[in-house]
């Protein structure tokens, strides 16, 4: 798989997807609301993408409004050319490039090559670099050193947790410490906060060797959701919310489900471990029982330590846990 998120005009995110599935999501594009790709790498670094605009000749010229904001360009490649524009930014604003191709394959080329990290992915293409107004200075923060280390250790605690993305952490920062309708600090502020504490993290994360526990959970979780158990990863703000929103979560024909919410990601990014909820579809206890015994399984093939004593009105606890989860963004 490629160590890259796909983001697309109609919402969704493709995580680490395969040559084959970017390739399919390159040719599909061009229809009304579904005219661009912008690709970020996992971890995801500031300033770092590649994008691509494609409109058929058949699509509402009219429609077109420029690539995702997301993405972090002013540009707007226009409409209805039938050609694929591609662009990528390597790390700031004057280092912003363009080319038009008239067929998918070069993008497909140079886009699963970027993807690789291949030194020589944007040879052979006719680059232009796009000018941009420069955004005006960011002010200093004006924050107590109370407020200050609050609102660092709030952040820290978050990307430890590893599910939030830049774009998110920017908005949690930029709302934590207001207080009457009053913003201490302007989103982009909270941005530049983001991004320094966030590559620190990127930093640390590189020194880590082999799978981690919250890996070692993912894959568990992937083998209960083919076993026809929803699961679900960080999922709602609390116990309260998940129960009442899991039974849409996933398949109508899952017999059963397992997930755990924000608050248990903070306690086992704090290191207290990590609390799961489970249950049947059904309401029976005896189903939920064997839910329990399934997931107790499938966490303990991978590696994990799980205490449960069979009750099924008590939850999962896995204990033991070293929450080092590798950000996407």
């Amino acid at each position: 798989m490629l160590a890259i998120t796909v983001d697309t005009e109609n919402g969704r995110r493709h995580s680490r997807v395969t040559a084959g599935e970017l390739a399919a999501l390159v040719r599909r594009i061009g229809a009304d609301g579904d005219r661009f790709l912008v690709l970020q790498r996992i971890p995801d670094l500031p300033d770092v993408f590649v994008q691509v605009w494609h409109e058929s000749e058949e699509a509402d010229a009219g429609a077109g409004e420029g690539l995702s904001e997301g993405s972090g360009s002013n540009s707007s490649p226009g409409s209805g050319s039938g050609g694929y524009v591609l662009e990528y930014r390597d790390g700031a604003y004057d280092r912003h490039f363009r080319t038009t191709l008239g067929s998918p394959d070069p993008v497909i080329a140079a886009m699963t090559a970027w993807a690789r990290a291949s030194e020589t992915w944007k040879a052979g293409l006719q680059w232009e670099r796009l000018e941009f107004e420069l955004p005006p200075p960011v002010p200093e923060l004006d924050l107590t050193d109370e407020d200050r280390g609050l609102l660092e250790a709030r952040v820290r605690e978050v990307i430890a947790g590893g599910y939030a993305t830049r774009a998110e952490l920017a908005e949690l920062a930029e709302d934590y410490l207001v207080s009457g309708g009053v913003h201490p600090i302007s989103l982009a502020q909270a941005r530049q906060l983001v991004d320094r504490i966030w590559l620190e993290r990127v930093a640390e994360q590189a020194t880590w060797q082999g799978e981690t526990d919250p890996e070692r959970l993912t894959r568990a979780f992937t083998v209960l959701e083919a076993a026809g158990i929803t699961a679900r990863e960080n999922f709602s703000c609390c116990r309260s919310c998940g129960q009442s929103e899991i039974g849409a979560a996933g398949s109508p024909e899952a017999r059963g489900f397992v997930y755990f919410h924000s608050q248990s990601t903070d306690a086992a990014a704090s290191g207290h471990g990590l609390t799961l909820h489970y249950g049947g579809f059904d309401g029976l206890p005896g189903t939920t029982a064997s839910v329990g015994r399934e997931v107790v399984a499938a966490l303990e093939r991978s590696g994990l330590s799980v205490e449960w004593n069979g009750d099924p009105g008590r939850a999962l606890d896995i204990t033991r846990l070293d929450w080092r989860k590798r950000l996407t963004g």
